[in-house]
């Protein structure tokens, strides 16, 4: 009896030590999955820690709920946060430092991936799912008119007009922030000057809204907002328009929720010779309130998450980007099944952080007002960013 007693006390003294780590995220399918059975691996892989996780909508809602939970008190200890989001977790005091304890990490990291969680020297948060965007195209309408995939940003142009017909447009136009940043990127501009502070004056961030604008006004693209997302993805299964720069990621998301009707194409981003890539996606952010224990499980978590076959798993489900070269091995099958999927790890190269100013997320309403007034009310498109940059620069005042 004395023995079964000791027993429990000592079972009940390795269930108090366990160290509970609450975690909010926003990723949706599918992604979700996996992410939670990775989770509950985790948890059941060793004893020290717990992660609990709790699904709290989009990105935005998720940053609504955050932002209540830090004015009530009750956040977690680890939120999902996107890259954008780290440099103002950094400047709100949000986002605990971490490489004190990253020591020994392995040395096949992608270091432009492993960056995009960095800050002003430091490492903020953990990375675990990057993309980048792709052009996604109507193949069988392009080879039915004989037009090669564009390279560049006037090839698109050129297929656009090609494609464009009384019923369906060549391309489609998107007035987010993402979207617009992506085009300026890939010809070479940035929506952050040298100074960390909003540019959209600079002459290739005007360029690029032009560009667009012209294929608007001459009939050859459909223009949608962010609210519009998803008729813009209807638009494109339903043939009304053929060509459309998105995420790498909504390939899976596309092909699970509806019947493509047609080949589709998967193509590298256009742009220049000094263009970039932008990459976006889910990195592990250790909030302030969280304790020695908890960061230390959160890495360990990020660790797990990080073993090849975890990454190669996560990459089959959403067609991010690996995180290692250990991992490919493991991904040459799902590559070979279908070598469209290589498009994305083909832009690594080019690929950086798609913004990191601490105030973009507060002025990039300003931004995609500015866009839509261009894009859809024929607003001159100088004049548009001229506004658009008054307005951030009031607010990072």
């Amino acid at each position: 009896m004395r023995r079964l007693l000791a027993l429990f006390v000592s079972l009940s003294g390795l269930t108090l030590a366990q160290t509970v780590i609450p975690f909010w995220h926003t990723v949706d399918p599918p992604g979700q999955g996996v992410l939670e059975s990775l989770v509950a691996e985790f948890n059941a892989k060793q004893k020290d820690y717990r992660v609990e996780s709790r699904y709290v909508g989009d990105l935005r809602e998720g940053g609504i709920k955050l932002l209540a939970a830090l004015r009530a008190g009750g956040a977690p200890a680890l939120y999902y946060a996107e890259v954008s989001f780290v440099s103002r977790g950094v400047k709100e005091g949000l986002a605990l430092p971490l490489d004190a304890y990253l020591g020994n990490l392995p040395d096949d990291f992608y270091p432009n991936l492993l960056e995009t969680s960095r800050y002003a020297g430091k490492t903020y948060a953990l990375p675990v799912e990057l993309h980048v965007p792709v052009l996604f195209y109507n193949a069988d309408q392009f080879a039915a008119r004989g037009i090669t995939v564009p390279k560049t940003w006037d090839e698109v142009a050129a297929a656009a007009q090609k494609l464009t017909t009384r019923a369906a447009k060549g391309y489609i136009v998107s007035s987010d922030i993402y979207s617009f940043n992506a085009v300026v990127m890939s010809r070479g501009g940035s929506l952050i000057g040298p100074d960390g502070k909003p540019n959209f004056t600079d002459p290739k961030v005007v360029a690029s809204l032009q560009f667009l604008q012209n294929l608007v006004q001459k009939g050859w693209a459909q223009s949608r907002n962010i609210a519009e997302a998803q008729f813009a993805a209807a638009d494109f299964v339903r043939t009304k328009a053929f060509m459309v720069v998105a995420p790498v990621t909504q390939w899976p998301i596309l092909e699970a929720r509806v019947p493509i009707p047609f080949k589709l194409g998967v193509a590298p981003m256009p742009r220049t010779s000094d263009g970039k890539v932008p990459l976006a996606g889910g990195t592990l952010m250790v909030l302030r309130g969280a304790s020695d224990a908890q960061i230390r499980g959160a890495v360990a978590f990020w660790r797990f998450m990080m073993e090849p076959a975890n990454i190669a798993r996560y990459v089959q489900a959403t067609y991010a980007l690996p995180m290692r070269k250990a991992a490919l091995p493991l991904l040459g099958a799902f590559y070979k099944a279908d070598p469209r999927r290589q498009v994305a790890i083909s832009q690594l190269e080019y690929a950086v952080r798609w913004i990191s100013d601490p105030e973009a997320t507060v002025w990039y309403d300003a931004l995609e007002q500015s866009l839509e007034k261009a894009l859809k009310g024929g607003m001159d498109a100088k004049a548009a960013l001229e506004e658009a940059q008054k307005k951030a620069l009031n607010i990072e005042r």
